[in-house]
Order: C-alpha cells, then structure tokens, then sequence
C-alpha cells in the first residue's frame, strides 16, 4: 500500500495544477452555454478524477467534458424554463373568464423584467405580503412595495387597460382554491 500514496498525491497535484491553471478559462468557456459554468468545471474535475488513469491530453479532455456538461445544462435550462411557462400560462387561462385577457397578461408579464415578475409573481399569485416577499428576496418591505407598484405600473401601460390588482387576485382565488381541492 505504501507504494499507492505517492501515485494519490501525485495525481491529486496534477489535478490541483489543472484546476489552477484552466479553471477561470475552462469557466469561461462553459460561460458560453449556461450559468451554471463553475458546476460544470467542477463535475468535469470530479470525473477526471474517477478516471481509472489520465487521459493522454487532460487539458483537451476537459474541454470537451465542459463543453458537453454546459450544453446539457442550457438544455435542460431552456426546457425547463419552457414547461415551466407554459404550465403557469396554462394554469392562468383556465381560471379566468377571458382566455384572450389572460394571454395578453401574460405577454405583459413577460416583458417585465424577471425581478419584477418575480415581484408581481409572488404578491399576487402565491399571495404573499410585501413582508414575506422582502424576507423573500432579500430586501426591504418599501423597496418591494415600490417595485411592485411600479411593475404594476408597467402593466397597465403595457395592457393600455386598468390592471386591477383585484383581477389579477381573482385568479389567484381561483387557483388557490382549486389546489386546495
């Protein structure tokens, strides 16, 4: 066994020497496809280091791994973002009384910026306080009421109709009861 030890450390210090001298880089390359870029340095370091033995180029091998880990996770961003929109549209017209308002909110929200959909988001659909929201998001209770409002503001421009907060918290009732049943 004594002679496995230096085989450990000497393996752990090439992968260290590695990581030192292509992380930022193999980062930003990986920046290329998703955000996620540092996760997928890192999973491609943990399977370099499970490797029975090294590949003749590391380096190049690396590359590749982190090319194809960032390509999964943009895909698997993009479809889960897309199951996950079209099943909150869904939901939302099937609680309303005019499918064709609920579409145009929808479209309205999306062009929101994401902080504030996400503002919009979680005051009226999942009916929390402006308290709960701030603890939520890391900010203070006026700066979230502020924000909202403005949000608000930008979709009733958007809709060029009143955007009452009482439609849009209808839908929320509706949903809310209908996922109790």
């Amino acid at each position: 066994m004594p002679q496995r030890a230096p085989l450990k450390v000497e393996r752990a210090d090439v992968l260290g020497r590695l990581l030192a001298e292509n992380g930022p880089a193999l980062a930003l390359y990986a920046a290329n496809w998703t955000a996620a870029a540092e996760d997928c340095v890192q999973e491609a370091l943990v399977e370099l280091a499970g490797l029975p033995r090294l590949p003749d180029s590391p380096v190049a091998w690396l590359y590749a791994r982190v090319r194809q880990r960032a390509l999964n996770a943009s895909r698997a961003a993009r479809r889960r973002t897309g199951h996950e929109s079209a099943a909150w549209r869904d939901r939302l017209i099937a609680t309303t009384s005019d499918p064709a308002e609920a579409l145009d909110l929808v479209s309205a929200l999306a062009e929101l910026s994401p902080d504030d959909r996400e503002l919009v988001t979680l005051r009226f659909y999942s009916d929390l306080t402006y308290d709960e929201i701030a603890a939520a998001v890391g900010s203070s209770k006026s700066a979230v009421h502020r924000r909202t409002e403005n949000a608000l503001s930008q979709l009733r421009t958007r809709l060029e109709a009143p955007c009452d907060p009482k439609l849009i918290q209808s839908t929320t009732n509706s949903q809310n009861s209908t996922a109790r049943r």
